[in-house]
Formats: C-alpha cells, sequence, structure tokens
C-alpha cells in the first residue's frame, strides 16, 4: 500500500519544500515526512496537488505518457462563446504546437472560496466561467489555451486529477489515503481520513 496526500493548494504557495526567496511553500503545510509532489500547480493556480510516498506511483501519476485527465474550473475576462468553447475542444494551437483535443462547458459561477489577493477584474468587462479537462501537462497550458481563443485567464482552480477530486477541503487543508499501487486510474482507495489544515506558524 501506498499512501497519498490530497491538498488544496491555496493560492500564492509554491510546489516545493524550500524556497531561498522566502515564498510559501508546501512545507507550510505539509509535515508529514517522505511525501513528494506528483506533478505541479503553478504559484498562481489553486486547488488540488497529489503527493505520495511511493516513487513508483508518483512517477505514474505525473508522466506525460499517463495522459491522466486533469479537470479546472477557469474564470476568464469576456463571456466565452460557444465558438471558443469548440476550438478547445478540437485542439488550439499553441507555439509549442497543437494541443490535444479538451472537454470543455460553460460553468455557473461556482461557490468557492475567496481568493487572497482577490481577483482584479474591471468593471467594465463581464467575466465567466468554463470546466476544461486535459490529459496533456504543459507549461502554464490551461492559460496559454484559454488566451489563445481570446479570453484570458483570471484564477484558475484544479478540481480533479483522474479519479481524485477536491472535495470539501478548504485552501491549506489535507487529506491521506491509502491506496494500492497499481497503475495509474486503477486503484481503488481505503476509506479517507477527516481532512485537516496545517500551517506551521
Amino acid at each position: 500500500m501506498a499512501r497519498i496526500i490530497l491538498f488544496n493548494k491555496p493560492y500564492g504557495v509554491l510546489t516545493q519544500f524550500t524556497d531561498d526567496r522566502g515564498r510559501p511553500t508546501l512545507a507550510d503545510y505539509i509535515r508529514d515526512k517522505g511525501f513528494y509532489a506528483a506533478g505541479r500547480l503553478d504559484f498562481d493556480s489553486e486547488g488540488l496537488l497529489l503527493l505520495t510516498d511511493d516513487g513508483a506511483l508518483q512517477h505514474r501519476i505525473s508522466h506525460p505518457r499517463q495522459k491522466l485527465a486533469k479537470t479546472y474550473w477557469v474564470q476568464v475576462e469576456g463571456e466565452i462563446d460557444e465558438a471558443a468553447l469548440a476550438a478547445l475542444r478540437r485542439g488550439v494551437p499553441l507555439k509549442d504546437g497543437l494541443t490535444a483535443p479538451a472537454r470543455a462547458r460553460p460553468l455557473a459561477p461556482p461557490a468557492v472560496w475567496p481568493r487572497v489577493p482577490p481577483v482584479r477584474e474591471r468593471k467594465s468587462i463581464p467575466t465567466s466561467w468554463l470546466e476544461l479537462t486535459i490529459g496533456e501537462g504543459r507549461n502554464r497550458q490551461v492559460r496559454r489555451m484559454t488566451a489563445a481563443v481570446g479570453f484570458p485567464t483570471l484564477r484558475l482552480i484544479r478540481t480533479a486529477i483522474g479519479s481524485w477530486n477536491l472535495g470539501q477541503l478548504a485552501p491549506g487543508q489535507q487529506r491521506i489515503e491509502e491506496v494500492f499501487s497499481a497503475p495509474a486510474g486503477k486503484r481503488k482507495a481505503a476509506p479517507a481520513r477527516r481532512p485537516h489544515s496545517r500551517r506551521r506558524r
């Protein structure tokens, strides 16, 4: 059995345990020893980050060949239209090549926690939300995709990775599950422990 931490990474936290510039890191929240992030989540993005104490499982979750589906709630500038959603579903040409087809649908504004600091919105321009699911892991891919179809990303929250989802975890909270060290997407989880927040003062 391997252990996996499901962590709701707050905005402005690095997905590493040290930083020579004094910025918040995983060490401010994750006190269990021997866990390493399976993949990354940008400093200015929020939501689900997986950490595990099993090196093989870490590799299977994060390796691009696995194409593990990742789902995001994305707040964009402007009222996103069907043409933009259709372009995301077909694949978007970026500087590093055409993206694979994504699942994209409009989303009613979700009941999520306030971001700190708040998103800077322009009063004259509305915003809207979409749910986007991709199987790739290019650098800042979601932000580049929405910008390419004319709707810059204002806020980005990852809600699911494969069969793991954020659930009711608040920012900074985590829960630990025990999983069979099986290929990604084909494992059964033991009952989850209660969510808890950990931050060193």
